[in-house]
């Protein structure tokens, strides 16, 4: 994916990562339009944020994803670029079912069940573009487990696994896969996770994923160096150890 020259819709970025990636995406020259559930949010944005471009998307219900794809699309048509940011992450206990049931069934929902019905909506636009991309978000955790967000690992393992079977499917086409794999971020994706010392800098992480998408434009896996612990800690021989560490230190 180029840097700049795009027309990128990112739904689920109304705040933490995705906001602050489409606003750097608009400043390198990039056509961006955020999409999320709360009008409220998507008008301020647009105040704050001249020249970004809005929907109302809850990627949650199938028929709102439909709907929004649509009006991207009627008013965008030039769209290469669907990044498939939405997600949630909650702390569970699975030793009862009153403690993980409904959270998993909605972190399933949104975070596995969104980006494909996201992906079914644009596919086939995509592949008219001579040069598109989807960019899938998945996470650090989807190596290595965080003990306390079961049903977050597992949707980001998915997610992973997805992408790479996509870009399987995809190689004869017109459209890149590429999937974003970010560390604990300083985001409230949790409670308390915005002043998590532990955590990345939000400004930090996307200096990097910027730098690395101009630099890597068609990079497989956008890997920032502080994800790389968690990605790589099996084909370094030290997963047991990565494990115990991070659930130790507990980062998010």
């Amino acid at each position: 994916m180029d840097i700049s020259g795009n027309t990128i819709f990112i739904p689920g970025s109304t705040s933490g990562i995705g906001l602050a990636l489409a606003v750097e995406l608009q400043a390198a020259g990039n056509t961006v339009i955020v999409g999320g559930r709360r009008t409220e949010l998507l008008e301020r944005i647009a105040a704050e944020h001249p020249g970004l471009d809005t929907v109302q998307i809850d990627t949650a219900d199938a028929a709102s994803v439909e709907a929004a794809a649509k009006d991207v699309l009627a008013r965008h048509p030039d769209l290469n670029v669907l990044v498939t940011m939405a997600g949630i992450m909650i702390a569970e206990d699975w030793t009862r079912p009153a403690g993980f049931l409904e959270s998993a069934t909605a972190t399933v929902t949104t975070n596995v069940l969104g980006p494909i019905r996201l992906i079914a909506a644009f596919i086939e636009h995509l592949q008219t573009r001579s040069d598109a991309t989807i960019m899938t978000v998945s996470s650090g955790l989807a190596f290595t487990p965080l003990k306390v967000t079961p049903s977050y690992n597992a949707s980001k393992a998915a997610i992973h696994m997805l992408s790479e079977s996509l870009r399987l499917q995809l190689a004869g086409t017109s459209v890149k896969v590429m999937e974003l794999e970010p560390p604990a971020v300083r985001t409230a994706l949790m409670p308390g996770h915005e002043d998590n010392a532990m955590a990345m800098p939000l400004e930090d992480f996307i200096s990097e994923v910027m730098g690395l998408l101009a630099s890597q434009p068609d990079a497989a896996e956008i890997q920032v160096e502080r994800v790389k612990f968690l990605r790589y800690g099996e084909a370094r021989g030290d997963y047991p150890q990565v494990v115990a560490m991070l659930n130790q230190t507990d980062p998010h």
